[in-house]
């Protein structure tokens, strides 16, 4: 990997292009282990600019059901972050410029040991980490010990976010920050695009990092809309319930396709339409 991280290198291709990032979350190993890296090159032929890779775990708190029941499944099939870590890295064989964030929770990372989590991940091909619950204000052992294998940690801002604590993120963000569009768990249906616009304007005057907005999104009308005022749409719940129903790998694929391309097209009309 170069010196400079594959996620500030896609964020700087994207503002170049005037384009907005597409960003698909998928729980690794469901529905089955064996799909999940074709799963993840063709969300890339879909038009995926950066891929969120959820790490099983069994008590998922910010997620809601449908990702819940994705972990379990994968669990059950013995998915853990070595398994993952491994797909990464069979990811990585065909395709080395598409980042990959890892998301999930501390417990296992701190288990595989963190100094050796992040050798390993950098060893697989892993850009960023997402862990909901290691907060701004504790994680500074784990940001300086990913930070030496050029890995970002990503952290969440959301409504409830307090402007002092707010500003803590903003000065440790770096690849970019992700605006959780509502207070509760993933997969629900609150997202209120005019709030989420004010509340991204703000963000703005408090950091430099692209903005990606997530948490409701599920149309790609909902996408093109959060395009307007956002660097990048993060997709996860509905797709995950997409996959959960496929038959084989030839369908997960086609369905990952069929899922985010209209997604894809709408950013990239909405993009047409400013610019005419």
């Amino acid at each position: 990997m170069s010196a400079t991280n594959r996620i500030d290198a896609r964020f700087a291709e994207l503002r170049a292009a005037g384009r907005a990032g597409l960003i698909p979350f998928l729980t690794a190993g469901d529905p089955d282990p064996a799909w999940t890296e074709p799963t993840m090159h063709a969300l890339v032929e879909a038009g995926a600019d950066l891929i969120e890779l959820g790490v099983p775990f069994s008590d998922p708190m910010a997620d809601g059901p449908v990702i819940q029941r994705a972990s379990e499944r994968a669990l059950a099939k013995g998915v853990g972050l070595r398994r993952v870590l491994g797909m990464v890295r069979e990811f990585r064989t065909r395709d080395a410029a598409t980042p990959i964030v890892l998301m999930g929770y501390l417990n296992p990372i701190e288990i595989f040991g963190l100094g050796r989590f992040a050798e390993a991940a950098r060893e697989a091909g892993v850009d960023g980490v997402l862990l909901v619950d290691a907060p701004v204000e504790e994680a500074g052992p784990l940001r300086e010990t990913l930070a030496r294998e050029r890995i970002q940690q990503i952290f969440m801002a959301a409504p409830t976010t307090r402007a002092e604590r707010l500003a803590r993120v903003a000065q440790a963000a770096s690849g970019f920050l992700y605006y959780v569009s509502f207070a509760g768990i993933t997969g629900a249906d609150r997202i209120t695009l005019g709030d989420v616009e004010g509340r991204i304007r703000e963000l703005r005057a408090a950091t430099a990092v692209p903005l990606a907005v997530g948490f409701g999104v599920k149309e790609p009308a909902q996408s093109a809309a959060i395009a307007a005022f956002a660097d990048a749409v993060v997709i996860g719940s509905a797709l995950v319930e997409r996959l959960a129903e496929a038959s084989d790998e030839a369908d997960a694929v086609a369905r990952a396709k069929a899922f985010l391309a209209p997604h894809r097209a709408a950013l990239d009309a909405a993009r047409s339409a400013r610019a005419a």
